[in-house]
C-alpha cells in the first residue's frame, strides 16, 4: 500500500485539521455513491478510507511515523520480531506458533526442548505433547452500510485463505468479533486457536453515527422552507417522507423516530436527527430579486442582532 500522506497529499508534518479537511475533499471527489457510473473509485476510495484510518489516529500515526506499522496498519517485520521475542514471558515463547515456518518446526523445537522426539509426531521425550493451537488477530475495513445494517464478508489472509465474517447489524467501529476455532492449528491433536477480527467501518459520504443515532444535513430550497411541506429523506432503512414546518431555517433538526442504528443489546433502534439548510436556487431568479427589492422585513427580526449588529 501507498504511504498514507502521499494518498491524502498531505506532507508529514500535517496537522488533525489539514488531514481531516484533505479526506473529506477526496471522499467527495471518490466516492461510488457520489459518482455513479464511474469504474475503479471503490479501490481508490478504499485506499483513502485506509489512509486516513491511520492519520487520524493519534497513536497509529506516532506508530506509523516510528516505523512500528505499514501503510495497511499491520506490525512490521522488525517490530513482529521484537514482540515475539522481547515481550513474551518465557513460557509464552514456547507456545506460539509465530517464528516458527511450519508446525512440524516447532515440534522439533518443542522436542530438543523435553529431550528428543519419541516415536511420533507430537510426543517429545516419550510423553505426547498437546498444545492448543495460537490465536490469530485480524483487522477488516467494512462500509458504514454493511455495519449498519449487518453483511457477510470474505477475509483474505496473508497465506491466500479466506474466513467468511459475519458482520452483526449495528456493529459499531472499532469492535471486535470471534470466530472460534478460526486461529492457528494446534499441535499432537490439541484444538485450533481463535481469530479475532478487528472490524473498522469507514465513513459516510452522508450520515454519521454518534451511539446508535444516525445524523444528517439535508438541502431544502427557499419556497419549501417559507412554505413547508413534505419532502423525502434518505436514511439508513431506505427513503422516508417528513414534513418540514412553516418558516423553517437552516440548523432546524428534525428526528425521524427508530430510524437509526440497532442497539444490540436492548433490541431497539436509535432516531435519525435531520439538519436543515435552507439553499437559494443556483441561478438568479428574477421573480426572488423584486420581491427581496420590495420587501420590507421587521426589523425585530434582524438576524444579526445576537451579534450585537
Amino acid at each position: 500500500m501507498r504511504d498514507p500522506y502521499e494518498v491524502l497529499g498531505v506532507a508529514k508534518t500535517a496537522s488533525e485539521a489539514e488531514i481531516k479537511s484533505s479526506y473529506r475533499k477526496l471522499a467527495k471527489q471518490f466516492h461510488p455513491d457520489l459518482n455513479p457510473g464511474k469504474a475503479g473509485l471503490e479501490e481508490k476510495f478504499k485506499e483513502i478510507s485506509a489512509a486516513y484510518d491511520i492519520l487520524s489516529d493519534a497513536e497509529k500515526r506516532r506508530r506509523f511515523d516510528a516505523g512500528e506499522i505499514d501503510a495497511s496498519g499491520m506490525e512490521t517485520p522488525q517490530r513482529q520480531y521484537y514482540r515475539n521475542h522481547a515481550d513474551s514471558g518465557e513460557g509464552a515463547k514456547y507456545y506460539s506458533q509465530e517464528g516458527f515456518a511450519n508446525p512440524e518446526d516447532l515440534e522439533d523445537f518443542l522436542s530438543g526442548i523435553f529431550g528428543g522426539r519419541g516415536p511420533g509426531r507430537g510426543q517429545a521425550g516419550g510423553r505426547e505433547f498437546k498444545a492448543r493451537g495460537s490465536d490469530s488477530a485480524y483487522t477488516l475495513r467494512v462500509g458504514f452500510m454493511d455495519a449498519a445494517k449487518g453483511a457477510t464478508k470474505k477475509l483474505t489472509l496473508p497465506d491466500g485463505k479466506t474466513l467468511e465474517v459475519k458482520i452483526p447489524e449495528g456493529l459499531a467501529d472499532r469492535q471486535t468479533l470471534k470466530l472460534a476455532g478460526q486461529g492457528n492449528p494446534g499441535f499432537g491433536g490439541g484444538p485450533p486457536g481463535d481469530a479475532y477480527i478487528e472490524v473498522h467501518v469507514e465513513p459516510h459520504a452522508h450520515f454519521t453515527r454518534k451511539d446508535n443515532d444516525v445524523h444528517s444535513t439535508v438541502p431544502i430550497g427557499l419556497k419549501e422552507a417559507v412554505m413547508g411541506g413534505k419532502i423525502e429523506v434518505p436514511t439508513i432503512h431506505g427513503p422516508v417522507a417528513m414534513t418540514i414546518p412553516k418558516n423553517t431555517n437552516t440548523g432546524t433538526t428534525l428526528r425521524l423516530k427508530e430510524k437509526g442504528i440497532l442497539d444490540r443489546k436492548s433490541g431497539k433502534y436509535g432516531h435519525h436527527y435531520v439538519t436543515l439548510q435552507v439553499v437559494l436556487p443556483s441561478k438568479p431568479d428574477k421573480a426572488l430579486e423584486e420581491f427581496a427589492a420590495k420587501w420590507e422585513p421587521d426589523p425585530a427580526d434582524n438576524p444579526r442582532a445576537k451579534i450585537g449588529v
